[in-house]
């Protein structure tokens, strides 16, 4: 019986490592694609070559990809540039990284005919919803070239699917958060900040008041839905990708424990933030099974 042989870009970073160890549980022979400007080599370190090819090469430089993509199944396209202030202060790298990138990934992946492409899309699209939770056809509000590049990408995604018959699928992340989750630097998300500061017996900086909530979904729920989408029949699709349920930064900061600093709050960020995924649980049923406090105590404890 031939291995199912699967692509990820950006495979040593957070969610692609974490990708790597579930297919390679399911039998999957992986290559990785990454450029480790943020990937790190330690997060899949643990597997054996024969299960995972590491190549390091830039998807958005490489006009050459063609030659790994020989005979692959699937295509998960997570590499790319993912923070709002840098993307701010550098546009053009951005629109490079996200739209040059998915472009190249797309074209290497239609010449090899594989059975799926998922892309990482960003609820960063919604920009400030009006509704909560926030569906698939609500408002496209986009707020900053972070969001613009991860979008545009997405259109790409979509106009291959419907012009090449291409059997694509698109994921809009929301907050994801689990193991190899990236503490440093100053914009990491909250959940990595806060796992950098307890552990460094610092205060949890909240920005603003705290009120504001986020849609936190753990990671392994986020690839059992790769997984599930795979095996699906679906494609040409976009699917929100959350926990559906909203969870305000002070309560994260409560299950944290510690004590608290309270900062300004920054611009182009949403107060509030929730997946309606009732689409995804209807067509793929898929549902999240872990709880934030689960997640967290988790990862505070490992």
């Amino acid at each position: 019986m031939k291995l199912s042989k699967s692509i990820i870009t950006g495979g040593a970073g957070f969610i692609g490592s974490n990708l790597t160890d579930h297919l390679v549980r399911i039998g999957h022979k992986v290559i990785i694609l990454d450029n480790f400007v943020s990937g790190k080599k330690s997060n899949l370190s643990h597997h054996k070559k024969k299960d995972v090819k590491i190549i390091k090469t830039d998807i958005s430089q490489n006009k050459n990809l063609d030659k790994h993509f020989k005979g692959a199944d699937y295509v998960f396209h997570l590499a790319g540039l993912a923070e709002i202030i840098p993307s701010i202060k550098n546009p053009k790298k951005y629109f490079i990284n996200n739209v040059n990138g998915t472009l190249n990934v797309l074209e290497a992946s239609k010449k090899a005919k594989i059975k799926k492409f998922i892309y990482a899309a960003s609820s960063s699209c919604y920009g400030t919803p009006k509704k909560f939770p926030t569906s698939e056809t609500d408002k496209i509000d986009l707020k900053h070239p972070y969001a613009v590049t991860k979008f545009m990408g997405e259109e790409l995604v979509m106009d291959y699917a419907s012009l090449f018959r291409m059997p694509n699928i698109s994921f809009r992340f929301f907050n994801v958060y689990g193991p190899r989750l990236n503490t440093s630097g100053q914009y990491s998300a909250v959940i990595g900040n806060f796992l950098s500061q307890i552990k460094r017996n610092k205060p949890l900086t909240i920005v603003g008041n705290g009120k504001q909530t986020r849609d936190f979904i753990h990671v392994d729920d986020l690839v059992f839905a790769f997984i599930k989408v795979i095996k699906s029949k679906y494609f040409n699709k976009i699917y929100n990708l959350g926990s559906g349920k909203r969870t305000s930064i002070n309560s994260i900061a409560k299950i944290f424990g510690g004590k608290k600093k309270f900062i300004p709050y920054r611009p182009g960020e949403p107060k509030n933030s929730q997946a309606n995924i009732s689409k995804i649980k209807k067509e793929l049923n898929w549902k999240p099974k872990i709880s934030i406090e689960e997640g967290i105590s988790k990862l505070v404890r490992n």
